[in-house]
């Protein structure tokens, strides 16, 4: 089996560690080592009064997180998976530390007995199996997400600047707004582009999406408004999608009890015109004489409910869709938003959480190749030096490990686009965030879910084309190395594609004969440090390849024109190398090969398939 990127990393950090002397890098080391193991953590960040924590809630399926005024407001919370459920324990920036319980309910007290401004973060243990997989970072709301930098950043969104409060993935909700103005988008993205975040780990949320007063349907406009979030922020984003937090907690986390089940029953019962005219004043709702539900009861409904809630339920009653309790819990979470019609890959929060629990190793890789580089960049003396500079040579984008990375291709692509190092045009830009949002061959190429091999093969070989050239055109830049990344994914989806259809490749054609190559040739560059590693995989399916297409990296039976594009551009690979400080052996290996590939393409590109 094929190690992961996250088996490659934990493997690097044993060998690192063991040969490193400090015992500040060593914990740095260990760190990043743990956190590979430790569930996923995602923050919940975003503005006061959004409906940060009432999502939390929902997330969590339990009322614990503070949606009032409290202590616990201000303060990052923690909650993790653990046996002892309810433990609280306090960390204090003095790096004392302090316990607690939850209280009956699974609320948090409303004081800690604790200042809290010295407090550093509260961690909640879970009895939860969802928290096997990801731990949620509930963190205190801002005014703003204007942010100066990463360190202020971090110390807002996670308890303090330090690397091991780094969430590996960010939901942030946003208050629902007519539109995204110019201010509102910059300040995002330098928020999480300053958090280490981009569009394959931040997830934006629309929160209270049923708080205008002049729709009784909201969810039109809401959905309109995120896929024009989604527009603006595509490249910062995973998605954009809207929620109605408060239905989605009282549905999940706690809900309706007897006496509210009952009044929405009453309700239900009124005229219809006449409970809507009582709806338009949530004030006079709470205290009219004439409702035949209690005044304290009616208002629960509006704190649990609000305007939207108590239409939608009863509605559902009237329709006879809420037979019991149960039956009108799951009404009001369909009603939320939060989960979506079926098995979508994207627009709703279910679907969110569902993209970073499929990637969790990806992402926790992803943050740990970030954070392993940093390492190697920190001062060190006598042989720390040398082990922090073979750590550095080992990331290096010309190493092994660096192809050994693959899951990761896209998502440092994706990056790469978000941060401004590479630039796309509109049609390939929609063409990698596609490759960043799915996991499937057909979603990610944009095809229907019934696409057949062959149309994912020609497919993919289409795109490769075009990959290819933006790769040769921006060679050593970190454009180019992300280019090729996207290109290698393609290829082996063109490749895969091929196989699952025996016979049937991207061209259907005959296969072309393989071309020789001398083995000696490609031992000889082989031996050279300065190869990069996209070079030594072009040398090994040189050597390796049974036809001609496969030799050239396209998928077998690709049509013989295309072919010939391929070898072109292996052409062009070779002609660079002639260029590197190479050895006179090698560099003539290198031209040979170049020659061998020209040859390809004069031979075969005025062909038809």
């Amino acid at each position: 089996m094929t190690a992961g990127p996250a088996d490659l990393l934990r493997h690097l950090c044993d060998t690192t560690f063991a040969k490193l002397s400090g015992a500040e890098l060593r914990e740095r080391v260990s760190q990043v080592r743990a956190d590979l193991e430790a569930p996923l953590r995602i923050a919940v960040a975003g503005a006061v009064s959004s409906g940060k924590s009432t999502l939390v809630n929902a997330l969590l399926g339990l009322p614990v997180a503070p949606v009032d005024a409290g202590e616990c407001t201000f303060v990052v919370t923690q909650y993790e998976y653990g046996e002892d459920d309810g433990r609280i324990t306090i960390e204090l920036t003095d790096g004392g530390v302090a316990h607690s319980r939850l209280l009956s309910g699974h609320r948090l007290p409303t004081e800690l007995g604790v200042d809290v401004a010295g407090i550093r973060r509260l961690r909640v243990t879970l009895d939860l199996p969802s928290l096997r997989a990801v731990t949620i970072v509930d963190t205190p709301g801002m005014n703003t997400v204007t942010a100066a930098n990463e360190r202020a950043a971090r110390s807002m969104l996670f308890g303090s600047g330090e690397e091991d409060d780094r969430a590996q993935a960010m939901i942030y909700v946003l208050r629902y707004v007519q539109k995204f103005d110019d201010t509102t988008l910059a300040e995002f993205r330098g928020l999480t582009d300053a958090c280490g975040m981009s569009c394959v780990n931040t997830l934006a949320v629309l929160g209270q999406v049923d708080r205008r007063g002049d729709e009784d349907d909201p969810w039109p406009t809401a959905r309109r408004l995120a896929a024009k979030g989604y527009e603006d922020l595509r490249t910062s984003v995973f998605d954009v999608v809207p929620v109605i937090g408060l239905l989605a907690e009282t549905a999940r986390a706690c809900p309706l009890d007897a006496d509210e089940t009952e009044a929405l029953s009453l309700l239900a019962g009124l005229d219809e015109d006449d409970l809507e005219d009582w709806l338009l004043d949530l004030d006079d709702f709470r205290t009219a004489a004439g409702l035949p539900v209690p005044a304290e009861v009616r208002h629960r409904l509006v704190q649990r409910l609000h305007r939207y809630g108590i239409a939608t339920a009863v509605g559902a009653l009237r329709r006879g869709e809420a037979p019991d309790t149960a039956a009108l819990a799951a009404h009001l979470l369909e009603r939320s938003g939060y989960s979506s019609a079926g098995r979508a890959a994207t627009g709703s929060v279910a679907a969110g959480i569902a993209h970073f629990t499929r990637r969790a190793d990806q992402l926790k890789a992803l943050d740990a190749l970030t954070r392993l580089r940093r390492i190697a960049r920190s001062p060190a003396l006598g042989s720390d030096r040398a082990v922090l500079e073979a750590l550095a040579a080992q990331l290096d984008e010309n190493r092994p490990i660096a192809t050994a990375l693959g899951g990761l291709r896209i998502f440092a692509a994706a990056e790469a686009l978000g941060r401004g190092t590479l630039v796309l045009n509109e049609g390939m830009t929609g063409e990698l965030l596609r490759m960043a949002r799915h996991d499937t061959p057909a979603e990610q190429l944009g095809l229907p879910s019934e696409a057949s091999a062959a149309e994912i093969a020609a497919a993919a070989t289409a795109a490769s084309m075009r990959w290819r050239t933006l790769a040769m055109m921006s060679e050593g830049r970190t454009g180019g190395h992300r280019a090729r990344d996207v290109l290698t994914v393609l290829e082996d989806l063109a490749v895969g594609a091929s196989a699952a259809e025996p016979g049937q490749g991207a061209g259907g054609g005959d296969p072309l004969p393989a071309i020789r190559v001398d083995p000696a040739e490609v031992e000889a560059l082989l031996s050279s440090p300065m190869l990069p590693a996209a070079d030594r995989r072009a040398l090994d399916l040189l050597l390796s390849g049974t036809e001609l297409a496969t030799q050239l990296g396209a998928p077998p039976g690709t049509p013989r024109a295309e072919v010939a594009g391929y070898g072109a551009a292996l052409a062009a690979r070779f002609r660079i190398l002639t260029h590197r400080p190479l050895s006179l052996r090698q560099r003539r290996a290198a031209e040979t090969l170049c020659e061998t590939c020209e040859t390809v393409w004069s031979r075969y590109h005025q062909d038809g398939p």
